[in-house]
């Protein structure tokens, strides 16, 4: 996990049945060696059981987690996956965009013109081969990669906005850019977990 302090919480809360004080926490983020990595599952070679718990989302996706299930499966050790929510997935479901074919692509550049060719070239992808987009944003610059799709965007290409997902504050939205030019005055994604994804219908 990447905070010890809420893995505690959450277990508590989802019951775990086992001494939280007894229990050993290794934090795993992206300060974490590959050296460190390997002594976190010497426990699993002594038979004792392992698991890796996201701060959000799924394990391994938008998340170190990948570092360790590698060191594992090079070891041999069986991998077992669970799942919970996923913003991803669920903010595909909920988009009306193309769930048959569609691809993560993490973080957008930070700089204002390496970003724009890159949802340049995301468009044309997603125009080219159908495929839907999903990218995700660091919560206090949200409001301005909106403000980038809706700028650089052809002005029929669908942005999907999908925020706060499971929370009593949800908030998801599909519009051509075009008309997210008027909606993005009164949408707020400051400080907001977000997905944005792009692409076309039909």
């Amino acid at each position: 996990m990447e905070e010890l302090r809420t893995a505690r919480r959450f277990l508590k809360k989802a019951r775990y049945p086992y001494p939280i004080d007894e229990t050993e926490f290794f934090i795993l983020n992206e300060h974490t060696t590959h050296g460190e990595i390997g002594g976190y599952l010497d426990a699993i070679e002594r038979g004792d059981n392992i698991g890796l718990l996201s701060e959000a989302g799924l394990p391994c996706v938008a998340d170190p987690g990948a570092m360790i299930v590698r060191v594992a499966q090079r070891r041999g050790i069986e991998v077992v996956p669970l799942v919970g929510p996923s913003s991803l997935m669920l903010a595909l479901m909920a988009s009306g965009l193309n769930g048959q074919s569609f691809a993560f692509n993490g973080y957008l550049p930070v700089d204002k013109s390496q970003r724009a060719s890159a949802i340049r070239r995301l468009e044309e992808r997603a125009r080219r081969e159908r495929q839907t987009q999903l990218f995700i944003e660091a919560p206090y610059r949200n409001n301005q990669l909106l403000e980038a799709l809706c700028t650089v965007l052809q002005p029929d290409t669908d942005i999907c906005v999908a925020c706060d997902l499971t929370l009593p504050s949800q908030y998801i939205r599909t519009l051509p850019a075009k008309q997210w030019q008027k909606e993005r005055e009164k949408t707020n994604l400051h400080k907001r977990n977000t997905v944005f994804l792009i692409g076309t219908a039909g």
